[in-house]
């Protein structure tokens, strides 16, 4: 995907800006005003150790239709549970803030940056995400 050709939907207002961007779901796999969990990462066959497990991470997908910002990615791991559980966590605003409240012990994430609300010193990784169509992108570092 090409920066300059590629656009949002018009669901969202950005351009896609990233410098990689890499397709990590459709549309139709998303819930409205709920998170799903998508794994992403390297599934490659080129590992010499057949016994090495696939270098892949299980990434929370939110989808807020009508909102300014629609789409939010965080890793779906609970750092204070030890769980991947995040996806099934609930859509809350705290503090004029919308948040993650993790299912297991409640803490809540900043959807935009990945916070806990009641420990600063714990921080959820966040990633860029886009439509295309009815693709969606994440964006990458890769």
């Amino acid at each position: 995907m090409h920066q300059a050709s590629a656009r949002q939907s018009s669901h969202t207002s950005n351009a896609i800006t990233h410098p990689h961007w890499l397709p990590i779901c459709q549309r139709s796999d998303l819930v409205s005003n709920s998170g799903v969990c998508a794994l992403w990462g390297d599934t490659s066959s080129e590992k010499t150790n057949y016994l090495a497990k696939p270098e892949r991470k299980g990434i929370a997908l939110f989808f807020l239709p009508g909102q300014e910002r629609q789409l939010y990615a965080v890793d779906n791991w609970d750092p204070i549970a030890q769980a991947g559980i995040i996806s099934r966590g609930i859509i809350a605003e705290l503090d004029g803030e919308l948040t993650i409240a993790s299912p297991l012990y409640k803490h809540h994430f900043r959807l935009e940056d990945g916070v806990c609300m009641e420990d600063g010193n714990i921080q959820l990784a966040t990633y860029p995400l886009a439509f295309n169509g009815n693709t969606v992108y994440i964006g990458c570092d890769k």
